[in-house]
C-alpha cells in the first residue's frame, strides 16, 4: 500500500502574508524531506515542455494521492481563511510541468478567471538553482524581471500562494531544463472560466492520445 504524502498543513496556516509587492505566501518545505525525494522518484515522464493536465500523465498513485490532496478542502479551506476569499464554490483547475522551455518564464499575470494561484515546486536544491536562472520572481511591474520584491528558488517542496490582481506580476530568468511544478488554480465562476476549464479537459485527451500513440 502506497503511504501517501503529508503537506505541512500547520505551516501554511501558521505563514505570515507578505505585502510586497503583492499579497503572497511562502510555505518552505511544505512537503517535507522525505516525502520530497519519494514524490520526485514518483514523477511520471514528460514529453516535452508546457504544463499537462493530471489526466494527460501516466500519473503514479503516490503522485495522484498528492494531486488529489492539493485539489480536497483541507488546502482551499486554509487559502480561503489565510486571505479572507470565498473559494467554497471555486472550481480547480490542476496542471503539471516537468521542463521548462527557453520561451518559458516570460513576464506575466495569470488570467483573469484565476482567482488564486498556488505553486509547488517538487524539486531538490542541488545547488543548480544558485544562478537564479528558473526562479520564481514576484515582480514590481511587467517590463524588468530584474525589479523584484522575492525571488523563491523552486526547491525543496516550497508552495507558494496569492491571489490574483493588476499587479500580480511574475515570471523567471531563462532556464532550460528539468523543473518540476505543480500549479492549482482556484478559477472564477464565469463563461471566461468555463471556457479555459474546456480547454483544459481538451488539452488532457489530446496530450494523453499523443503519449499513447
Amino acid at each position: 500500500m502506497t503511504i501517501p504524502i503529508t503537506p505541512d498543513y500547520a505551516a501554511l496556516e501558521n505563514a505570515g502574508i507578505i505585502t510586497d509587492p503583492f499579497p503572497h505566501v511562502v510555505v518552505p518545505h511544505f512537503i517535507g524531506a522525505a516525502d520530497l525525494h519519494a514524490a520526485v522518484a514518483s514523477l511520471p515522464a514528460f514529453p516535452s515542455g508546457g504544463s499537462y493536465p493530471p489526466d494527460a500523465l501516466n500519473l503514479s498513485p503516490l503522485i495522484r494521492q498528492l494531486v488529489d490532496q492539493l485539489e480536497g478542502p483541507e488546502l482551499r479551506d486554509i487559502i480561503a481563511t489565510k486571505f479572507g476569499l470565498d473559494l467554497h464554490d471555486a472550481p480547480t483547475m490542476l496542471t503539471l510541468r516537468g521542463r521548462t522551455r527557453a520561451q518559458d518564464g516570460r513576464i506575466h499575470r495569470d488570467s483573469a478567471s484565476k482567482r488564486v494561484t498556488v505553486l509547488l515546486y517538487l524539486n531538490t536544491d542541488d545547488g543548480a538553482w544558485g544562478r537564479h536562472e528558473g526562479c520564481l520572481r514576484l515582480l514590481r511591474g511587467e517590463h524588468d524581471i530584474e525589479d523584484y520584491a522575492a525571488e523563491i528558488p523552486p526547491v525543496n517542496g516550497t508552495l507558494v500562494v496569492f491571489p490574483n490582481g493588476k499587479n500580480t506580476w511574475h515570471g523567471h530568468r531563462r532556464f532550460v531544463g528539468v523543473r518540476h511544478t505543480i500549479q492549482l488554480n482556484y478559477m472564477t465562476n464565469d463563461s471566461r472560466a468555463r471556457s479555459e476549464l474546456r480547454r483544459h479537459r481538451l488539452s488532457a485527451l489530446t496530450k494523453r492520445l499523443g503519449i499513447a500513440a
